[in-house]
């Protein structure tokens, strides 16, 4: 039990470099089998990991025993196992969605998935911002693989963008850790959070120049004004599966804001206390009427969908801008909300468009579908969620967050920007479901009918949705308990670090 916090990182690592060997190697369904197993079994860690958060315990795991914050450490505490237990729920419906066919599109697909999720796990555990940037680093090398996956000139397009953008977003990383290194000495989470509060002078002006580099960095990983332009292209070109995997690439970087904007420069950073707060407002203004205004002029409904996952990046970056643990709570269980909504209209919008023959998922007149009924049924489910109409998750989850709004000025802010974004998403919406199941003509005849496993898929995860609302007390419970937490590591950062550096690391 004592080495729980690595398994998220070793047992995904260690299945994609299995199925690289025979005899695994040789067939696409021995493959299946593998990552499969190696999925649930993560998926069992993180439920484990979750429960032992839940009694407030802070897991700290010291690699090879070098102690911090030398050594490399990996935490897990509510918040860190929340997010891993969601990108293994999401995960687990891409594979089952994959499984029926998906996979076939080029060589390596589980084995680079698998990947993905150990870098994208690993990111979520670590204690150290250096090796953030190690697993930033993984997860998007197995990223670039999956985006050009299958083939096809529209998938290389996006691929350009979207591998250009990352690699100079990369290299900010590091000059950013080089400033924040040669300022504090220390590149640990905790560490920095405590010796950021005796800066001043010219070392202060470098941390701040540091501080805002790694908020650039993050921006452009959860895609917020100006960085956005990158996701609607890649998320849109993307196979399915991997367009839902991708659901959760945003929130590494809106993780990444909440933890090092809370903990290092949050209330307690001395002069560099709240240093992203001045431009998170207009940042998330900007951001969901970027995403709204793309909502509306979406031609295809992948588009659409990568349009609203903007729009959710800017509510999300609302709730953070508002800065009480009321609203991380409420930005945390929306975050949940729109992760799974979002990986399951991704997968749909690949099913309609298998349906519709030679139009796809374009909003133009079609043939009718054999199958529209249970499709029609699942898209009112996830439009109604996604846009935020109640009785849902979305609804409840952006009703929290315009709670939190208290003073004047987050109110107007908040209220306006949240509900124009959700009036233009609902116009979007309708526009785009009238047009792919009213618009058709002809019969059904040549229709070939989806596997049911990518129907069960879909469902898996639309189906979390009314779950998040019947069980809407004991997670937002969870989630107020995780921002006190995080509140609390920002006023004592030595919970974060083993017992023997509480006396000065």
């Amino acid at each position: 039990m004592q080495h729980l916090p690595i398994l998220p990182v070793l047992l995904p690592m260690l299945t994609a470099v299995l199925m690289m060997l025979p005899p695994f190697s040789t067939t696409l369904n021995r493959q299946r089998f593998i990552t499969f197993v190696g999925a649930a079994v993560t998926l069992i860690v993180a439920i484990q990991l979750l429960i032992t958060a839940g009694s407030g315990e802070i897991t700290i795991y010291q690699l090879g025993n070098w102690q911090a914050p030398f050594g490399i450490v990996l935490v897990a505490d509510r918040l860190s196992s929340l997010m891993i237990l969601l990108t293994m729920v999401l995960a687990f419906g891409a594979l089952l969605y994959g499984a029926a066919g998906d996979d076939r599109g080029g060589m390596f697909f589980y084995p680079l998935f698998m990947f993905q999720l150990m870098g994208i796990n690993g990111a979520f555990l670590t204690g150290d911002i250096f090796n953030l940037f190690v697993f930033f680093e993984v997860l998007l090398l197995a990223s670039y693989a999956l985006v050009v996956h299958g083939g096809g000139k529209q998938k290389t397009l996006a691929s350009v963008h979207y591998v250009t953008l990352n690699l100079v977003g990369s290299a900010l990383f590091l000059f950013a850790l080089g400033i924040m290194y040669g300022v504090l000495g220390t590149l640990n989470i905790a560490d920095m959070a405590v010796k950021i509060r005796t800066l001043s002078g010219e070392d202060k002006l470098l941390a701040q120049i540091g501080g805002m580099m790694l908020l650039l960095v993050f921006g452009l990983k959860s895609a917020m004004f100006p960085l956005h332009f990158w996701l609607s292209r890649t998320y849109s070109s993307v196979s399915a599966p991997v367009a839902a995997l991708f659901a959760i690439m945003t929130k590494v970087g809106i993780y990444s804001i909440l933890r090092i904007f809370t903990v290092v420069f949050g209330d307690y950073a001395g002069e560099l206390a709240n240093l992203a707060g001045a431009w998170l407002w207009p940042i998330a203004v900007l951001t969901l009427v970027m995403g709204a205004i793309g909502a509306l002029a979406s031609q295809t409904l992948r588009m659409l969908v990568s349009n609203l996952v903007i729009v959710s990046v800017g509510t999300l970056l609302c709730a953070l801008a508002i800065n009480t643990p009321e609203s991380a709570s409420a930005a945390l269980y929306y975050l949940i909300h729109s992760t799974l909504i979002t990986g399951a209209m991704f997968l749909l919008a690949d099913a309609i468009s298998e349906q519709r023959g030679k139009v796809s998922d374009r909003f133009a007149r079609s043939r009718r579908m054999c199958q529209s009924l249970p499709l029609g049924i699942a898209f009112a489910l996830a439009a109604i969620s996604m846009i935020g109409l109640p009785p849902f998750s979305g609804f409840l989850g952006k009703v929290m967050i315009l709670q939190t709004a208290v003073e004047p000025a987050e109110m107007a802010w908040a209220w306006s920007a949240i509900l124009l974004a959700s009036l233009m998403g609902v116009v979007a919406m309708s526009r785009g479901g009238s047009t792919l199941f009213w618009r058709v003509s002809g019969d059904a005849n040549h229709c070939e009918k989806l596997p049911k496993v990518k129907f069960v898929a879909v469902f898996f995860l639309l189906v979390m949705s009314p779950l998040l609302v019947i069980f809407g007390g004991p997670v937002t419970e969870f989630t107020q308990e995780t921002a006190n937490q995080i509140y609390q590591q920002a006023e004592n950062p030595y919970i974060l670090l083993p017992a023997s550096n509480e006396n000065g690391g």
